[in-house]
């Protein structure tokens, strides 16, 4: 019998399907993929029930179940991960019960119907509290302070209410009794604020911030499944599917992303979603209220009244923010300059006197200035302005610096639209030399500042290190004006017969109706974050700065001791050959489990630890932790390396060699298995001691990495000096460049393979990077892409994936 053969597929339908294919392909990460699916999946069922083709019911039920099986799915994982901390277990345990208990909430409304207000209700409870065990396991999470929490809940209540407000508008009116709806608003409202701030907060990008703002929309998703009637509008319950469905899809994405440590700090929250979102929702809401004709009732009038009393409360915290922020300083100044005593060299700050004489130096209209002829030099500059002339006039003869400073602040505050700003400039790198050359340069840097200023504004030496300068100008012009100081800054000075380079910090603040004293402490604040962020740079101040210096404050106060404490932690990333896939090694990566801070990441840590000289009580404890983690995995897989971070200052330490002989020795670990790795940038500062270290280091055996490479031409130069086995490098060399070059990776793997040096690609986020790295002939490769950073026994776990991995 004979069989017909079938028919070869259409060349044009097989093109069709490729090219519809193709940007999903390229627009979603493989790791998103099924969330993506699944939510092009919900949008067609949404619109298939909006023009009535499937009932809302079914699309509810079809939608959250497929919402709540996903996420389901990735939340088991999180529970079913080995490891010796169970805290990300239970969290994955607790959620997981919480978006199944969601999904079943949403899939039996066919059966009792979408009005079933009281099954809806229970479930939402029963799903709130899953979920509030389940966050409260989650890691990395951590609790502001009372003074911020009782900030964010001042401002979110005037938003919130806001909201309610909408929802009572929103919501119908027929069928649903006016308590229900009145408790269903202002959940609604709450929720929404509440999913706002976890989404728009300092550290919004954290998993803990995003598994919260999930549980928040589920949540709210149930409250409008359980108000929202099935009849005669049933198209209308399916308002409540978006926020159900990706709520328990942020929910799971959450969890994991937290329980990987995928934390950012975002220390800045974002405030115009906050601001922004509740006002066009409440005007929406209005707009159709009203264009329904149906006239304000007077809960809505209420609730507009009640989200004034915030509003004025909110003014009320700020007037008396300065008086808060004097107290919390206060509260924590014995344990900063107890650290800052410790720091100081001998001879030199702690503790700013008395100023000296002074010297005019006459500004604009006729102003004295005066710098201090003999005061001192603070290491971090934590108090340069806190010793600004607090002498009457009389005792010096003269008007005081501070005296003359709030005078000007004085009179701009006064007009009756006050307008005007201060900008505190403080010199860096003057440490080295005595009053009277700091004196000099100082003297020189005002007299560029005053080529710079318009003629109606003051600027007034203060301390050795700086100077202030008045503007009338508006906030706009007084950032210009910054970034022209900074310009004119910058060029050399001559001292001595040489020439030395300065760095300048700028902080601004606006003269706003504030106080004088004020607006000295907003400036000053914002000239510490432009110390903290690198200098060479002018910051302004806003809302939420204190916040971030309080979080600094509390960073310099909890990390000493950390290490005594057990709070420090590994994590560890495999590195993998690209040709054949299989692990070669892992790279050590420090976290700090505070149990006040949460979980702090390098990026975070590693700046306060070296202000605080602790940088290499860390590294060496990572050595130390590196080496032994090594020396178990000995037993199952003998030929994978270890890669450690370590930095110049404490490579360029003469006894490092040894040392290090010494941890690797009390191990018994092969010194070929460990890498130590050293930044690129930092190591032009002391080339000749860097080469000899890696020398040493390499003919003790272990083998050395450069991280952080540059393709530039000093880089390229530097590179053959520098005694290296590995060389790192970012995607951004992997990519095509915009001028259309090939790619920089070739030119770095070209000079590796003259030198006989190993390419690393690190920081792969996508298989695109991947396989550029790839093509690009770079041998290894590290990054999430490729896997992602885990304790040591999930990465054990993946290496008995690999038997045969060895390199």
């Amino acid at each position: 019998m004979s069989r017909t053969a079938a028919p070869p597929p259409c060349p044009l339908t097989k093109a069709t399907a490729v090219l519809l294919a193709y940007p999903f392909r390229v627009l979603v990460p493989r790791r998103a993929a099924p969330e993506a699916a699944t939510s092009v999946a919900v949008a067609l069922l949404l619109l298939a029930g909006s023009v009535d083709l499937v009932p809302p019911s079914v699309v509810i039920a079809l939608a959250a179940g497929a919402g709540a099986t996903l996420a389901g799915l990735r939340l088991s994982r999180l529970a079913s991960r080995r490891g010796t901390d169970p805290t990300p277990r239970a969290a994955g345990v607790l959620l997981d019960a919480a978006v199944v208990a969601a999904g079943l909430t949403a899939v039996v409304l066919p059966l009792v119907g979408i009005g079933h207000t009281l099954a809806v209700l229970i479930g939402s409870l029963v799903v709130a509290a899953l979920s509030t065990a389940g966050l409260y396991r989650l890691p990395g999470r951590s609790r502001p302070a009372a003074p911020v929490r009782l900030r964010w809940l001042v401002e979110s209540t005037g938003p919130a209410l806001g909201l309610a407000l909408a929802g009572w508008l929103l919501l119908p009116s027929d069928g649903l009794p006016v308590p229900v709806r009145l408790v269903a608003a202002l959940t609604l409202g709450g929720l929404g604020m509440a999913a706002l701030n976890a989404f728009a907060g300092p550290r919004r990008r954290s998993g803990t911030a995003l598994c919260r703002g999930g549980v928040l929309l589920t949540v709210g998703g149930l409250v409008l499944l359980a108000t929202l009637p099935s009849a005669p509008a049933g198209r209308v319950a399916l308002l409540a599917v978006p926020p159900l469905v990706f709520g328990m899809l942020l929910v799971a994405v959450g969890a994991a992303d937290a329980a990987d440590d995928r934390e950012s700090v975002e220390p800045v929250a974002a405030a115009w979603p906050r601001s922004v979102l509740p006002a066009a929702v409440l005007l929406l809401a209005s707009g159709l209220h009203l264009g329904a004709g149906r006239a304000p009732d007077r809960t809505s009038v209420l609730l507009a009244l009640a989200a004034v009393p915030p509003l004025v409360l909110r003014e009320l915290l700020r007037a008396g923010d300065a008086s808060t922020s004097v107290r919390r300083a206060a509260h924590r100044r014995p344990a900063g300059r107890s650290l800052r005593h410790r720091r100081a060299a001998p001879g030199r700050w702690p503790g700013t006197p008395e100023p000296p004489p002074e010297r005019a130096l006459g500004v604009g209209e006729g102003a004295a200035t005066a710098i201090g002829a003999g005061s001192t030099w603070s290491p971090d500059h934590s108090s340069a302005w806190s010793g600004l002339d607090r002498r009457p006039a009389a005792a010096s003869g003269t008007p005081g610096d501070r005296a003359a400073l709030l005078d000007a602040l004085a009179a701009i505050g006064d007009v009756p639209a006050p307008a005007g700003a201060l900008l505190l400039v403080d010199l860096h790198g003057t440490e080295g030399f005595g009053p009277t050359a700091r004196e000099d340069v100082l003297a020189e840097a005002v007299h560029r500042a005053r080529a710079v200023i318009a003629p109606d504004d003051l600027a007034t030496g203060c301390t050795g290190t700086g100077f202030a300068v008045v503007t009338a100008a508006g906030p706009v012009l007084a950032y210009a004006l910054g970034t022209r100081l900074l310009s004119a800054l910058s060029p050399p000075y001559r001292l001595a017969g040489a020439m030395l380079r300065v760095q300048t910090s700028i902080g601004l603040a606006e003269v706003s109706g504030a106080g004088p004293a004020d607006v000295l402490r907003q400036a000053e604040l914002a000239r510490r974050r432009a110390v903290q962020l690198g200098r060479d740079r002018v910051e302004w101040y806003d809302a939420f700065l204190e916040e971030q210096l309080v979080r600094r404050l509390d960073l310099e106060r909890e990390l000493p001791g950390a290490v005594a404490r057990g709070e420090l932690d590994l994590v560890y990333q495999p590195v993998v050959d690209l040709a054949d896939g299989q692990p070669v090694g892992a790279e050590a990566l420090l976290r700090w489990r505070s149990p006040v801070l949460g979980t702090v990441l390098p990026a975070e840590l590693l700046p306060v630890a070296e202000d605080l000289d602790l940088v290499g009580e860390l590294e060496w404890w990572v050595l130390d932790r590196a080496c032994r983690q090594l020396s178990d995995w000995s037993v199952g897989v003998r030929e994978l390396w270890m890669a450690v971070n370590v930095t110049t200052r404490e490579l360029t330490t003469p006894d490092f060699v040894q040392r290090l002989a010494a941890v690797l020795a009390a191990y018994g670990v092969p010194p070929e298995r460990l890498v130590v790795e050293v930044s690129e940038p930092r190591v032009a500062g002391d080339l000749s001691t860097v080469v000899a270290r890696l020398a040493g280091l390499r003919s003790l055996g272990v083998r050395t990495a450069l991280d952080d490479f540059r393709a530039e031409h000093a880089s390229l130069a530097q590179l053959r000096r520098l005694p290296i086995d590995l060389l790192k490098v970012g995607p951004e060399l992997v990519g095509a460049r915009p001028d259309g070059q090939p790619p920089l990776i070739d030119v770095v793997v070209n000079v590796g393979e003259r030198l006989g040096v190993e390419i690393v690609a690190e920081e792969l986020e996508s298989s695109t990077q991947v396989e550029g790295a790839r093509r690009g002939g770079c041998r290894y490769g590290q990054g999430f892409a490729l896997a992602r950073p885990a304790t040591a026994e999930r990465v054990e776990a993946y290496f008995e994936e690999f038997p045969s991995a060895s390199r």
